[in-house]
């Protein structure tokens, strides 16, 4: 699964030449809360406030690049100069809820993080929210103030416990992974730190993670829960947990997600990280949300291909590739627009994908992908984004994960 009141006028964003990190950032993270809450019919985005964190884990060069658009943007902006400083791209939760039958009738709020670095001088932080037609439905510009004393300073007390479980060769331009228990007591820590090892294990072993992995720092958090589990509503269980993650979102049985994000980055306080990937105490199925977080259930058999599967969602902005017959559902991937995910195409903009690897190691176009039988192609026959039987990810979508990773 990967997948804020009126539009307001968006102001174009200036693409000058990047400063260097250190001209318009402190060496610390500013965290964004936002609640993106309505229906189909009026979204809106509402800011909930900002903190700073000491230390910055993310890329400080390419900081105006994105490898991909997402369905979303935050964009900030150097107040005096207009220059873009920093794009983050994300997708949400609330995005796939506005596809529902239910958004059309009923409005929900849903909470968002996102981690930028702190910029040194007045910023303009620019929020951006589009749908499936790459139209914007939902904008929100609001101020930094370097000096608002309302700021609030994060990471005070002591941090979750945590191990780090792999070093980045150099800690300057590592890529921060945190994994973190949601489901397990404190007697059954151990075997969530056990899971954690598997987890990086599961990545270590696909390209083009495994040629890359002296890259990535991973910590694994070992956030204890109250009672075992996951919240159930079908089942009519519900479990006090550390993240109080439930399945049945959407009122999809096995869609397990974890709707209390703010708690989520609150544990995660005065520990790096950039990427999450949530292991929950469970048997059946997770998501992953682009740059949001990976969620995979620790008792599923296929937990190492279903882990790399969802990664490949929060870290990599890859697509789903599956699809069943005679499903054509172009709500989710309009036919006459190319979907902003690399490893799918509906033939709009095909140069901007894979077309310069066409015929090389089985790189082709292979009707259906993204759900839809019919007008949505992948660029494999089989790939780790498509079943979790296959060995690895196809050459387009290694080529798209590098991608993410060289921005450091």
């Amino acid at each position: 699964m990967k997948l804020i009141y009126c539009i307001f006028f968006i102001i174009p964003l200036s693409l000058t030449a990047q400063r260097p990190f250190e001209e318009c950032f402190s060496d610390s993270t500013l965290r964004l809360d936002y609640v993106f809450g309505g229906n189909a019919k009026a979204p809106v985005i509402l800011e909930h406030g900002q903190s700073k964190l000491p230390g910055w884990h993310g890329r400080r060069a390419h900081l105006a690049e994105v490898p991909f658009d997402g369905s979303g943007q935050i964009n900030v902006i150097d107040e005096t100069s207009g220059d873009t400083i920093y794009r983050h791209p994300f997708s949400s939760l609330f995005q796939e809820f506005l596809s529902t039958d239910e958004a059309a009738t009923h409005s929900q709020a849903f909470e968002n993080t996102y981690l930028v670095p702190l910029p040194r001088h007045a910023a303009v932080i620019d929020v951006a929210l589009y749908d499936n037609h790459r139209d914007v439905i939902a904008h929100l510009r609001h101020r930094h103030d370097p000096g608002d004393p309302n700021v609030r300073v994060g990471a005070q007390g002591l941090p979750t416990p945590h191990v780090t479980l792999q070093e980045a060769a150099d800690s300057t331009r590592a890529i921060h992974v945190a994994i973190v228990a949601e489901g397990y007591t404190q007697a059954q820590m151990p075997a969530f730190y056990t899971k954690a090892r598997e987890v990086i294990d599961a990545l270590a072993s696909h390209e083009p993670f495994k040629s890359n992995f002296d890259r990535f720092t991973f910590t694994a958090v070992g956030a204890p829960s109250e009672q075992s589990g996951a919240s159930d509503p079908l089942a009519g269980t519900w479990r006090a947990t550390a993240l109080g993650s439930h399945f049945n979102t959407f009122y999809s049985d096995r869609y397990l997600t974890v709707p209390e994000v703010f708690r989520l980055h609150d544990l995660l306080e005065g520990i790096p990280y950039e990427h999450i990937i949530i292991v929950a105490n469970t048997e059946k199925y997770g998501g992953g949300i682009y740059n949001s977080y990976t969620m995979v259930s620790a008792k599923d058999p296929n937990f190492r291909p279903v882990v790399v599967h969802e990664f490949g969602h929060s870290f990599g902005g890859l697509a789903d590739e599956y699809f069943y017959d005679g499903d054509v559902m172009e709500d989710s991937y309009p036919l006459d627009v190319e979907p902003w995910e690399p490893n799918i195409t509906t033939q709009v903009d095909f140069p901007s994908k894979w077309e310069d690897m066409m015929d090389q190691d089985g790189v082709g176009l292979f009707e259906g992908g993204g759900y839809t039988s019919k007008g949505v192609y992948r660029p494999a026959d089989n790939c780790r984004m498509r079943t979790n039987t296959h060995p690895g990810f196809c050459p387009v979508c290694q080529r798209a994960i590098l991608r993410v990773i060289q921005l450091r």
